[in-house]
């Protein structure tokens, strides 16, 4: 009997200490405004090089088309 108090003292305590712990999350709106500053360059180069010998085979009298 005697243990069994003893073990729901325990369990008490330590079901209250975890309580205590429990984290406070708060959702507040800014004062100031956020500014997403971007500043982005963007430069794109297309090189195509076709040789003779793949022209002529992708040619419209090459019959492969």
């Amino acid at each position: 009997m005697r243990k069994a108090a003893i073990m729901i003292l325990v369990c008490t305590a330590y079901g209250a200490g975890l309580l205590a712990c429990t984290p406070t999350v708060k959702v507040e709106v800014p004062d100031k405004p956020i500014t997403i500053n971007l500043n982005v360059k963007i430069e794109h180069e297309i090189r195509i090089k076709v040789e003779k010998d793949l022209d002529h085979v992708l040619s419209e009298d090459s019959g492969l088309f």
